[in-house]
């Protein structure tokens, strides 16, 4: 195949040669100009020899312009040869290419800048035969189009020529793809294309058989489509049937003609909607000839409820996109009924309801009334608790002030281990009384814990110094860490609860070893009480917890079973967790879990100690107020033996009471509940009016409510609860001496 010629290069080699040839023809007129100059010449100022040189200078000049005319003339016949073979690539090229297009069964048409048509093939005259007359004249694209719309060539020009002018002049404009239907029934297609130069190319395809198979596709798929239609219709539970716009009944399902009650011979008599109708009145006695009636243009889905003959229906009807209508006949007689009979066991359920409701809102109050008696019942046990309490500890705090003092005395051995006995009795009644006191405020909810942050190695440091020497009497090792941790819990409580464990923990240890320990995880912090004691059976610890439960191994050791009760219901009262890890013969060990708290400055502890008491002893007495003789006789007889010059008195209107206020006093304790109503704090206030300076006090009281400790926590009066032990009251003074 020859290789197309460049027009660009064509119009450069022409130029080209033009030039040479232009070049040759000075060189010829140069050389006649100089032959003929020398043949003329003379040498009209010298001699021959002159014009000798002369003629070998020229004869030297003419050769160089000969050979290089000569040259220019190879090259000019070689240029020469190679645009006689391009201008015969080029009309080879010219002759595939017109057979090329030529071949094509597509027609094809070229059109320049200017919209002129440049070239055709045989195939596009074969679609518009009109133009065979005038292709010779390069006519333009609109002036085709004009031609074909005179013709009636194409439907569109047929139908509306003007238009179709228009549409087809601006796609060609737009250079796209798109089909025109020809007035023979041949669609065509029609694909242009922009060249560089600025011209339309033109590829027009017959696509009839295209558009005829994708005709019987289309039927296929209708019919398909159809064929599903009808397949839907039977399986629906409903009567169905569709209408098309000509009103004309198109399909329906077996439920329908059942509902409808016709058969194939009758079902010919409802070719229309208007016969459907008429049928509905007149054969199935239709209560609403409206649920049927035609409706023009797309609307909502309408159900209408009615009657036909005795049953009951709901009909749907809906008009459709292609202007047709479908109608469906739900038959509700069942559910109507069974709604009604639905209905009429509702009503007897709701009777039966309110019946029940009204024996409930009856058995409600009952529970009430009992809620409200079981709550008084339970305040009525923690106020009898608390009084019984009250009336068991003056007895009790009056026997251990007369042990505490006679303990004092010079006494013969057994005279001292009987006083010993008694006080270890004491104890075990005092500890009993304590425990069934606490446990009763907790299950009433009297103690409300005040949660602050705590520093728990001065807390641990406390219990070390308590606990240490009861651990060494019975030979085990006590030991409690460092942890540089602060909690935030409530301090009685936290401390009554390891007071507990710790307890617990020694007395139950034979030997070995018990330890106090914490560790911290994140936000938490886990306070351990660890023992080598005999441990609990995995079966048993979870009623360890419960009141006055003993295991049997520890059940000869003294104890009464209700500080792990105690601690139990204070860590709930404090949220905080509990747990027990145990292995039987190896020991016990009891977690609290509770939150961490920030650091605070931590208090310095107030000085104390003998030189205190005896500066407290020789500044004045000590007055006692309370109502019980018995109490104020123990009470003279401990604290004279610890070198305390004590008076005592009923009430602060008694007369030894009113002239030691007059005389000075160095300290003052007084019961919490006297005679006629008059309290502790008030009586206070009486002998403090009547003293001179300011005088310490503190209050002595069996009455543990949260109340009477708020009451005079708010007057800074100390408390100390009964029974009173030495211990506890002897510090008691030594702070207040410290203070004065």
């Amino acid at each position: 195949m020859a290789t197309a010629v460049d027009p660009v290069q064509g119009r450069a080699e022409a130029e080209e040669i033009a030039a040479l040839r232009d070049k040759v023809r000075r060189l010829e007129a140069i050389n006649a100009a100089l032959m003929d100059r020398v043949e003329r010449s003379s040498d009209l100022a010298g001699g021959a020899f002159s014009m000798f040189e002369n003629a070998i200078a020229l004869e030297a000049m003419v050769r160089d312009r000969t050979g290089e005319l000569e040259e220019a003339m190879v090259k000019l016949a070689s240029i020469n040869a190679q645009i006689e073979a391009a201008h015969m690539d080029a009309d080879a090229a010219r002759a595939r290419l017109r057979d090329a297009i030529d071949s094509l069964s597509d027609g094809f048409a070229l059109f320049d800048a200017e919209d002129r048509l440049v070239m055709c093939n045989a195939a596009f005259l074969d679609f518009w035969p009109e133009f065979r007359e005038i292709v010779a004249e390069r006519p333009r694209f609109d002036e085709l189009v004009d031609l074909l719309a005179g013709h009636g060539s194409t439907i569109g020009s047929l139908v509306a020529p003007e238009r179709w002018k228009q549409e087809r002049l601006a796609r060609h404009r737009d250079a796209g793809v798109h089909v025109q239907l020809l007035a023979d029934g041949r669609w065509l297609q029609i694909s242009e294309l922009r060249t560089s130069e600025g011209g339309t190319v033109g590829i027009y395809t017959d696509i009839t058989s295209v558009k005829a198979e994708d005709a019987r596709q289309r039927a296929r798929e209708l019919a398909e489509r159809n064929l599903a239609l009808q397949s839907t219709l039977d399986t629906l539970s409903e009567g169905a049937c569709l209408f098309g716009p000509n009103q004309q009944l198109q399909a329906w399902n077996d439920e329908f003609a059942t509902m409808l009650r016709v058969n194939r011979e009758t079902l010919a008599n409802i070719g229309t909607h208007a016969d459907f109708v008429r049928h509905c009145i007149e054969r199935c006695a239709l209560d609403r000839p409206q649920a049927v009636e035609w409706r023009e243009g797309r609307g909502p889905r309408i159900s209408t409820e009615c009657m036909m003959g005795s049953r009951n229906f709901v009909i749907r009807s809906v008009t459709l996109a292609t202007g047709g209508m479908a109608f469906a006949f739900d038959d509700v007689t069942d559910r109507i009924r069974f709604q009604r009979s639905m209905r009429e066991v509702a009503e007897t359920l709701e009777r039966a309801v309110k019946e029940r409701t009204a024996e409930l809102i009856e058995v409600n109050r009952q529970l009430a009334e009992a809620k409200d008696e079981a709550e008084l019942a339970n305040l009525s046990k923690t106020r009898f608790l608390a009084a019984a309490s009250h009336d068991l500890l003056q007895p009790l705090n009056a026997a251990r002030l007369f042990v505490s003092a006679l303990d004092q005395e010079r006494l013969a051995d057994s005279t001292r281990r009987l006083v010993g006995q008694a006080g270890i009795a004491l104890d075990s009644v005092e500890d009993l009384l304590e425990s069934l006191f606490e446990i009763s405020r907790l299950d009433a909810g009297a103690v409300q814990p005040e949660i602050r942050a705590i520093d728990l190695d001065r807390m641990l440091s406390a219990l070390r110094v308590e606990f240490a020497p009861v651990a060494a009497t019975r030979g085990l090792a006590f030991d409690v860490a460092e942890t540089g941790q602060f909690v935030a819990s409530d301090v009685g409580m936290l401390r009554r609860v390891l007071q507990n464990l710790v307890s617990n923990a020694i007395r139950y240890t034979a030997a070995g070893r018990v330890a106090l320990t914490s560790r911290r995880q994140g936000q938490q912090v886990t306070i351990m009480v660890a023992d080598t004691g005999p441990g609990i059976p995995h079966e048993l610890q979870g009623s360890v917890f419960e009141e006055f439960r003993r295991l049997e191994a520890t059940r000869k050791i003294p104890g009464h079973g209700l500080g792990l009760a105690i601690v139990r219901r204070s860590c709930l009262k404090l949220g905080h967790g509990i747990a027990l890890h145990s292995v039987v013969g190896e020991g016990s060990t009891f977690s609290i879990t509770l939150d961490a708290a920030q650091p605070v400055a931590a208090l310095r502890p107030d000085p104390a100690g003998h030189a205190t008491e005896r500066q407290a002893a020789a500044a004045g007495a000590i007055l006692v107020i309370d109502n019980d003789e018995s109490i104020l006789a123990g009470m003279r007889a401990l604290l004279e033996n610890w070198g305390y010059r004590t008076i005592t008195a009923v009430g602060p209107d008694h007369p030894e009471a009113e002239a030691a206020a007059r005389e000075g006093l160095a300290l003052m304790l007084a019961d919490y509940h006297l005679e006629d109503g008059l309290t502790g704090d008030a009586a206070v206030a009486r002998i403090r009016a009547l003293h001179r300076g300011s005088l310490p006090a503190a209050i002595v009281t069996a009455d543990r409510s949260e109340e009477v400790r708020a009451r005079l926590a708010a007057l800074d009066l100390a408390v100390l609860t009964k029974p009173v032990k030495p211990a506890q009251l002897r510090a008691l003074l030594r702070q207040m001496a410290a203070v004065s």
